[in-house]
Parts: structure tokens; sequence; C-alpha cells
């Protein structure tokens, strides 16, 4: 079926005024400002009200954390600490509860304008062994395209890592079931609705063995990589005295320096090393609400893309945003470098919008989503502008992100509507509130 999105208020294209057509999964054409589609159409859009998107790109979260959000045990702690306060939390996970968490997760993500999102579950006490499958099954259930990460930890409080013994597991275990995933799930093919990461956690909870042995694996299934880096100082500390090197050079070590890996935070690294990661190709994820929250300091966006380095956007789990609304995000990432780089012009709502798109797409190794031209995954995000805030705002793209839009009202995914009315069809979010928010009281 042919449809023609026929004349956007607003739109992220070049020379498309008058809309997108989208055959099947595909954009098929640009229409410009004026014109009419090349071919006939099935059925129209009238998207007058509208400001089009690419879909946005998630490329960072934690969706087991919706059950611990603004937590007195955490709150106004920095990383270390807060992670010490949530573990034994954390530690009581049950899989339906999971199965909550991510499909809140997801939800917000969906009504915010994300049609691809990226997970990272590091954390597996005893029965969650099948975290990733629930994470798969509850994005297919909703029809979002997703990057699930089988995160892994092994280095425990016993070992001299953070987490305590009840979260971890063995690398022999860890590797085993990363090969199980990604048999079972992963596709790497253009189009592809579930991809899966190899996601070691971070420096101070899993060995350089272990990131050796994941980056091997992964290259055998074309999958990518993921990890925390330089977020906190305490970590740069941490590895200067465990390792006697900073956290960039433990990655080189262990192999991760290529295309396909991809990188939370990236707060501390120095403009040599965004040099070297611009160089390799890695991916940064900014996480401008979490580091913020976290008070984890200012990542350097301008001199990473500078180099080179993909650079996209990420909620980051719902303990330490505490959201997961990816449109909220860009807001933040404009106001947080603005002052990061005490300019006006130093970054732009366009920018943040292609950072949380393009940017999001490329760190995540994909170039079938991430812009709105033919031949690319019809995945769009559709705002209306009639709320009061909007009410005067004479660019109607810049007032998505200048205004603090936060809930799309059309999201479409590989062609097919997912979000109608600024509603996910057929899901009670009334009822998923109550069961969820049942489930939360016992992380209390």
């Amino acid at each position: 079926m042919r449809l023609w999105i026929k004349n956007p208020l607003g739109i992220v294209a070049d020379n498309a005024g008058g809309g997108i057509v989208v055959d099947g999964a595909i954009i098929a054409e640009l229409v410009p400002a004026g014109g009419s589609p090349a071919l006939p159409v099935d059925g129209v859009f009238d998207a007058s009200r509208h400001v089009v998107l690419p879909g946005l790109i998630n490329t960072h979260h934690h969706f087991y954390q919706t059950l611990t959000r603004a937590h007195p045990a955490a709150i106004d702690r920095e990383l270390f600490p807060w992670l010490t306060a949530l573990y034994p939390l954390w530690a009581r996970l049950t899989p339906d509860d999971l199965r909550l968490a991510v499909r809140v997760a997801l939800t917000e993500l969906l009504l915010s304008g994300c049609t691809t999102a990226a997970d990272h579950h590091y954390l597996y006490p005893k029965g969650l062994e099948n975290a990733v499958d629930i994470a798969v099954e509850e994005a297919r259930a909703l029809g979002i395209r997703a990057t699930i990460s089988r995160g892994s930890m092994n280095l425990s409080q016993k070992d001299g890592g953070l987490p305590p013994d009840s979260v971890v597991q063995d690398e022999e275990t860890i590797l085993t079931d990363s090969e199980r995933v990604l048999s079972l799930f992963h596709d790497p093919a253009p189009g592809s609705m579930v991809q899966i990461a190899l996601a070691p956690c971070s420096p101070f909870s899993v060995t350089p063995a272990l990131m050796v042995k994941s980056a091997e694996l992964a290259a055998r299934f074309d999958a990518p990589l993921h990890t925390h880096l330089a977020e906190t100082r305490d970590e740069d500390a941490y590895c200067l005295e465990v390792y006697g090197k900073r956290p960039l050079d433990l990655l080189e070590e262990t192999g991760w320096m290529r295309p396909k890996t991809w990188l939370a935070h990236g707060v501390h690294f120095s403009c040599e090393e965004c040099e070297r990661l611009g160089t390799a190709g890695v991916g940064v994820c900014h996480c401008p609400t979490s580091n913020g929250v976290l008070a984890s300091g200012f990542c350097r966006t301008r001199e990473l893309e500078e180099a080179g380095a993909p650079l996209g956007l990420g909620v980051d789990g719902s303990a330490s945003n505490d959201g997961s609304n990816l449109m909220e995000e860009l807001r933040h990432a404009l106001l947080i470098n603005r002052l990061r780089y005490e300019s006006a012009t130093a970054v732009t709502a366009r920018d943040v919008i292609r950072w949380a798109t393009e940017g999001s797409a490329r760190c995540l190794g994909r170039s079938d989503i991430g812009r709105i031209a033919p031949g690319l995954q019809a995945d769009l995000a559709l705002f209306c502008l009639d709320e009061l805030r909007f009410s005067g705002a004479h660019d109607p793209v810049a007032a998505l992100v200048l205004c603090g839009a936060n809930r799309a009202d059309r999201v479409m995914i590989a062609g097919a509507w997912r979000v109608i009315d600024g509603a996910v069809p057929g899901l009670d979010l009334a009822a998923l509130r109550r069961s969820h928010g049942a489930a939360a009281k016992r992380y209390a």
C-alpha cells in the first residue's frame, strides 16, 4: 500500500514540503512543496497539523529501572553510592516484574516519538536468566524496533568490583547465554526489528578477559558492542588504581576500538581521546539528563563530532533520569550543551534532532534508519503544535525542542502506525500503570 503523508506543517527532510510517500515498510518518495507523488497512491494522511521527524532512536537505557524511580535510597547521590544503594533492591527483581518494567519503558519511549530503542540489561540475579528473551517479546508485542544488549557483570565485591555477588554471573555462563541470544534473536539485515548487542557493563564490574571474549563473539555474529565508559571521575580513578591506565586505554587493549562499538556517557574523555574515538569510528551516547541528575559532568559533544565519532542520545535508566521520554531529552541536550560551551550557537535545535536520529542510528551501526529519505525504513514521529505551549511559535521544527514537546500524536514504525492520536492502540494504559505501580512497591 502506498500512503501519502501530505503537506506537513514542518518536516526534517530536504525538498519534502509536500510530504512523504510510504510504500509498505519503506519510504518511497519525497514530495516537494506544491507537488504530487510521481505514482498513484492508495491513501492520503493529512499532515497539515503535524511536524514530521525521523523516528527518534534511543541508544542507552536500563528498562528494569522504571521500578525504582526517585527512590529515597538513591536520591541526591553520585554514581558509585547511587549504585551501591540500589543494587540490593535490584537483586530482588523477578521475571514478572521485569516484564512490566520493560513494557512501561518501551511504552513511554514510543509515546515520546521513539521508534528504535536500545536497552542495556546487565543484572542477572537467580531466576532472571531469560531477561533478554523478555525484552525481545515485549518489543515485538509493541511493534517497536529494538537493540537489546545482553549485558553482563562478572566482577563482584569479593573480587574488588562494585556490585554484590547476588547479581553477577561467571564468565562461562555469560558467554554461553550471549551466544544463545545472538543465535535466537540477532538479525543484522536491513530493516530488522530486533538486534542483539553484547554489553559487559563497565570497567568496575567486568574483567578485561570478558571484554576480549565478548568482542570476539560479537565479531562472529556481526553484532554491535556496548558499555559504559568515562562516565565519572570515580571510574577514572578506579581504572588508574586497578589497571594503571585510563578507561579508553583499557577499551583499546581489549579490542573494542572499532566501528559498531558505542559507549554510554563519554563524559570524561580528553580532546585527544575524542580524536582516537573518531578515528576508530566508535560512537558515544550522550545522556544529558542522567549526567545532570548524578552530577557526572559534561560530555564533549562538539569535540566528538568534529573528530568524526558517531554521537547519539539516550535517556539512560529510569532510576537516574527518572523518565523514559526521548523527546524531552532533546531539550535537555540543547540546554546543557549551550551551558557547557557558553554559546547560543554551539548547539541548535536541529543539531539535537540530528543526534537523536541520524547520530543514534550511526551509534547502533545502522544505515537503514535515522533519516527521511527514499529507500530507508518508514520510521516516523509526528507531533502536533496544538498545545498552549506552542502558541506563537514560528519555526515548527525548532518549536518541538525549544517549547518542550513531550508526546507524539502519531508514530510509524516500518510503515505501520504504532501510536495513533497520542495512544498505543490496544494498550490499556491505566491498567499498565496500576500493575507496574503495584510491582514497584515491592522495591520500596
